[in-house]
């Protein structure tokens, strides 16, 4: 067999390989979900036994930014249980029009970074607005797809969804690749409408109960460190990113 034939063969065989990988991918992907009639509020796709989500689109934004959010959501509880501090590298996955992103880079100051990822550039286009008119300039924008929040691997010390885990076309590959973004004993925290509360007055699609939450994240390496349920309307799930095999505790 002379160089130039062996040469094509390992070619023709990385390419095989290659293109392997991505059809087991596919189908790993594909068995995850599966394709449902849809629903009024949903895609017609289901995870672990619930429908998905549809997004709250760029024309919503204003809903963001309603004042009485504050009294309804009570995000100073929910930035309590961050415990953020001066220097950190955190992501809001789903940010929107930036109302947690702004407070949380206020938090971290000028020594930390806030990755303020979304889908929808219109979006992030309404959040740099916000950015500009405050004098932010610690936050990095991230145009994400679906499935893929194009985060740094191993980079954050924390990692937050608002009201938006449930919209995710792909959670189990977006939390997946959020994990990979973790530092070791880095955080996940999961702020999600009470599906356990009837009374709350959301779309039944729109919220997730503490147990569902719980159970789609023990997919991933993470550990449940607690839950916060003194909100009015959301409980806040904190989930810790496991360390080394050897290591069983955060230093």
């Amino acid at each position: 067999m002379n160089s130039w034939s062996a040469a094509a063969r390992i070619l023709a065989l990385l390419a095989a390989l290659v293109l392997g990988g991505d059809v087991l991918a596919r189908e790993a992907t594909a068995n995850r979900y599966t394709i449902v009639p849809a629903s009024l509020d949903g895609i017609g796709k289901v995870y672990m036994g619930r429908e998905i989500a549809r997004v709250m689109g760029f024309p919503g934004a204003s809903w963001l930014e309603r004042p009485e959010r504050t009294r309804e959501e009570r995000p100073d509880l929910v930035l309590q249980a961050l415990d953020l501090q001066p220097g950190m590298t955190v992501a809001d996955v789903g940010a929107g029009t930036g109302y947690y992103t702004r407070a949380i880079a206020q938090r971290v100051g000028d020594t930390g970074v806030v990755y303020a990822v979304d889908i929808q550039p219109q979006m992030l286009a309404i959040l740099d607005r916000q950015l500009v008119r405050q004098g932010t300039t610690n936050v990095r924008p991230v145009l994400a797809t679906p499935i893929d929040p194009r985060l740094p691997d191993g980079a954050l010390d924390l990692t937050l969804m608002v009201d938006v885990y449930h919209e995710l076309e792909y959670p189990h590959e977006t939390v997946e690749a959020i994990v990979r973004a973790l530092k070791p004993f880095g955080r996940l925290v999961f702020v999600e409408y009470k599906g356990e509360d009837a009374s709350v007055p959301i779309r039944p699609l729109h919220k997730m109960t503490e147990t569902q939450v719980r159970n789609e994240a023990s997919m991933h390496s993470l550990e449940w460190e607690k839950t916060v349920n003194t909100l009015p309307w959301q409980h806040v799930i904190v989930f810790r990113k496991k360390g080394p095999a050897d290591r069983d505790v955060p230093p």
